[in-house]
């Protein structure tokens, strides 16, 4: 495979190695990478099957069909589906322009001899450019996903080259508090509901900033939504936290006069700011959203984020 060695771009370069190195029977039981001691010894032959429509986290990735057991030990497609939803959140924070590609060569990666792991270089670019976005909502960067356990040498998926600007910020960035730059669509806002543990319908009464952080206290009256782990004495004097959020803007912030639907999750000893939309009632995306709620299945980010 000397002819397939090297970094692979997502678009037409894959496909044409895809058609160089492709097998059409996968006639090995196991593979092993010496570099990724996280990935699968395959106690079964891994098959090419059709990315489904709704593993929405690879939609439109570039290539029609997924290698099943997967890298990250997803034996079914209902459990890669389960566990990839939890990502599609990060992959719409546009915080960096490589996430979707370095996820799938994970959860859906490409049919080929054997398997390609994403370059080292991509997931520590992704790493540096989203673990911020995931710390406002209280996850860390994963365990399973720890970047030295890409290859550096061999070949692996990568996007740009690694000293590309493009890779560092997405064209569209924007300086938005993550939990205030929501979008004012059904999908959107269910999607910052799964990743919070409570969500309510409040006024705000304070806003002040402090230690870096930007501190929202509620008005008394509140009306639970999702109660989550949270308890009538943490409800009576609930103080939630815009984490690492003193200057990044948030519009919503701004203005104190407004009924919000407000989502957070309790991480140490803090209740975090996760999510905050303005209650609207004339939007029918909203409206839609909030009738949703109480039937709409998340996917259980625990078991993704450790």
């Amino acid at each position: 495979m000397s002819s397939c060695r090297g970094t692979v771009p997502l678009l037409l370069p894959l496909l044409l190695l895809l058609r160089a190195c492709a097998a059409a029977e996968y006639e090995y039981l196991s593979w092993r990478s010496d570099s990724y001691n996280g990935g699968r010894s395959y106690g079964k032959p891994p098959q090419c099957v059709d990315i489904p429509d709704d593993l929405r986290l690879c939609a439109g990735v570039g290539y029609q069909q997924m290698l099943l057991p997967n890298l990250l030990e997803h034996e079914s497609m209902a459990e890669v589906k389960q566990q990839a939803s939890s990502w599609v959140p990060l992959v719409h924070k546009g915080c960096h322009p490589g996430t979707q590609v370095f996820l799938c060569a994970l959860f859906a990666p490409v049919c080929l001899e054997r398997p390609i792991l994403p370059c080292r270089w991509l997931c520590e670019a992704v790493r540096d450019g989203c673990t911020p976005i995931m710390e406002a909502f209280g996850f860390p960067w994963p365990e399973m996903l720890t970047c030295d356990k890409f290859p550096q040498d061999d070949v692996c998926i990568a996007m740009t080259q690694p000293n590309s600007t493009e890779a560092s910020r997405p064209a569209d960035y924007s300086p938005i508090c993550p939990p205030c730059d929501n979008e004012m669509k059904t999908d959107a806002i269910l999607e910052h509901m799964c990743a919070s543990e409570f969500a309510l319908k409040a006024k705000i009464k304070e806003v002040r900033r402090e230690n870096g952080d930007r501190r929202v206290v509620l008005q008394k009256r509140k009306k639970m939504l999702k109660t989550g782990g949270l308890k009538k004495k943490d409800l009576k004097s609930l103080v939630l936290h815009l984490k690492n959020g003193a200057d990044c803007p948030c519009q919503q912030l701004d203005n104190l006069g407004h009924q919000y639907l407000i989502m957070g999750r309790r991480v140490e000893q803090q209740h975090l700011l996760t999510g905050i939309h303005k209650w609207d009632k004339g939007s029918k995306e909203f409206k839609k959203a909030i009738k949703k709620l109480k039937t709409h299945k998340c996917p259980v980010f625990e078991n993704v984020f450790k």
